[in-house]
């Protein structure tokens, strides 16, 4: 089974992108686009207390009268995030996300957020387990380049 471990090894070059607690949601969204992610850690005293996802913004924010520039993160972020740990399985990723309808779990390990699993990088890593798994089959049943 292929774990969490494995998108965080793949992708050691992506950049995690925080934001102070403080930030406006406005700062927020300009890091989320120049970024290209769905989703920051929001932080406080150099310590991740919470994270800000597209999501937050659209439930929480101008739809409710709050408008982006004069709104801190800190009042429309999730505090309680769902963590996962490198460990993980994709299969645990994936229900996780379904129990607690999340797109995006920090990965931690040591105490420190070294990654984040999104619901995109999570299909794409479990159609590549499949498609691995469709070509052992298939060289078994054909009896070739099975066991070489």
């Amino acid at each position: 089974m292929t774990t969490v471990r494995k998108i965080v090894d793949e992708k050691a070059d992506i950049k995690l992108y925080t934001v102070p607690a403080d930030a406006t949601v406005l700062t927020a969204l300009q890091t989320m686009e120049e970024a290209n992610t769905g989703a920051v850690m929001v932080t406080e005293n150099e310590k991740i207390i919470g994270i800000f996802t597209e999501r937050d913004y659209a439930r929480q924010g101008e739809v409710k009268g709050r408008l982006a520039k004069d709104t801190t993160v800190r009042d429309v972020m999730t505090s309680k995030m769902v963590m996962i740990r490198p460990e993980t399985t994709l299969q645990e990723c994936a229900e996780l996300m379904r129990q607690y309808r999340v797109r995006h779990l920090p990965v931690l390990e040591n105490e420190r957020v070294i990654g984040m699993v999104s619901i995109r990088r999570l299909a794409e890593a479990m159609l590549q387990e499949q498609k691995g798994t469709i070509v052992e089959l298939e060289n078994y049943i054909l009896g070739t380049g099975y066991g070489e």
